[in-house]
């Protein structure tokens, strides 16, 4: 079973006009040397609900980890550390970072303590859509950031946001031929998804638009040895996003800071818990059991801040997990894990015979995946494996 650790940073220069994510701007919350306080001590609060080992990856997301300085990262991971929470060799280390907030000397400080992945948060190459989308970087900042990792020879992904007000089809092409130059192994592209009366949502590329940007998108990426092991996410071979692939595929993380989530599977069906996403009681919180040691979240954690997975729960998620995931669902290791047997429930066998006849579903050696329609709609899908209680089970 393999383990990992995500550390929020919520720190960012703008919040960007899409975001929806626990995040400030910097000047508008406690500095980060005060926040990383936080953070050290909810790790010496919480590090028991873990076995301490070494780490399958360490991911540092948010906002903008390479906004604060270096060194408050490095001690973060000495912290985990003390408590036998270590990276090696093997163990994928990644911080995200924006070009704008990113130098050398911050590189060579991040190698140094262990980080080997890279996810900048390119977006577009498009400078009237960054500036539209309140991006703080422009396309130059972002060339000089890849240039700087290529010089390096590192491990990188970035993002691009498409269905943006106004893109176009043949900037959208632009985006991902300047894209495919720059050496990334890992590409994620991502559908601008808001509601509907979102200051983004006026001039918004049509919903068949929207489709052709993303067949032009796959076709492209895969032409050039990239594969989709994910609904939005490319990569070479060997090079699939280590952290990402534990929440697909069942596995334990603990998700450390302001509105980070964690699942444990110290408990029949599994649990989940989470922080809060306000700082301020998130800080109380903290500060309120300070010294204190914990063994399990329902210690000390409210009632609306964890869940002990029921069965019908546990099923769900791990259906719309596995299906996120092009190698599909894995129909011996569902089985063996829900049902105690090698064949499935027959109206489970039904669910999945009806979504293969509209061809959204499509058998492969391990069980079925998502067909290439069936990712256009795949919330289709998933609705069709949300289960209540007492239903299938």
């Amino acid at each position: 079973m393999s383990f990992g650790i995500y550390i929020h940073i919520p720190y960012c220069v703008q919040r960007c006009t899409y975001c929806d994510f626990a995040t400030y701007e910097q000047s508008k919350i406690q500095p980060p040397e005060e926040y990383g306080k936080l953070l050290f001590e909810e790790i010496r609060q919480r590090h028991r609900y873990f076995q301490a080992q070494q780490l399958h990856s360490l991911y540092f997301g948010g906002g903008t980890p390479s906004l604060i300085a270096p060194e408050i990262i490095v001690s973060l991971i000495h912290e985990l550390a003390k408590y036998g929470f270590t990276i090696g060799p093997e163990t994928e280390a990644t911080i995200e970072i924006n070009p704008y907030t990113i130098t050398e000397q911050k590189l060579e400080t991040y190698l140094k303590a262990g980080i080997n992945r890279f996810s900048v948060g390119a977006q577009t190459f498009d400078n009237r859509l960054l500036k539209m989308v309140k991006r703080e970087h422009n396309a130059q900042q972002t060339l000089d950031t890849l240039a700087l990792l290529r010089r390096f020879n590192l491990n990188f992904n970035f993002d691009i946001l498409f269905a943006l007000p106004h893109q176009t089809l043949d900037g959208l092409k632009k985006d991902v031929e300047i894209a495919l130059q720059q050496g990334a192994s890992h590409i994620s592209p991502y559908c601008l998804t808001i509601p509907e009366n979102h200051i983004l949502s006026q001039g918004r590329p049509l919903e068949e638009e929207q489709i052709e940007m993303f067949q032009v998108l796959d076709e492209s990426l895969q032409s050039a040895g990239f594969y989709p092991y994910e609904i939005s996410n490319y990569s070479l071979q060997q090079r699939e996003s280590k952290h990402n692939l534990l929440y697909w595929t069942d596995q334990p993380y603990w998700g450390i800071g302001l509105s980070a989530h964690s699942y444990s599977k110290n408990s029949p069906w599994g649990t989940r818990f989470w922080n809060l996403s306000s700082m301020n009681t998130y800080q109380v919180q903290i500060e309120s059991r300070m010294g204190e040691k914990f063994d399990r979240p329902a210690q000390h954690l409210p009632e609306n801040q964890l869940e002990e997975l029921a069965k019908h729960q546990a099923l769900t998620d791990f259906c719309h997990t596995s299906l996120r995931l092009m190698r599909g669902l894995d129909i011996s290791t569902m089985c063996a894990k829900f049902f105690n047997s090698s064949s499935l429930p027959e109206s489970l066998h039904s669910i999945l015979t009806t979504l293969e006849n509209r061809k959204l579903l499509e058998p492969n050696e391990i069980g079925w995946a998502l067909s290439r329609q069936g990712v256009l709609v795949s919330n289709q899908v998933f609705a069709a494996f949300t289960f209540l209680e007492g239903e299938i089970c």
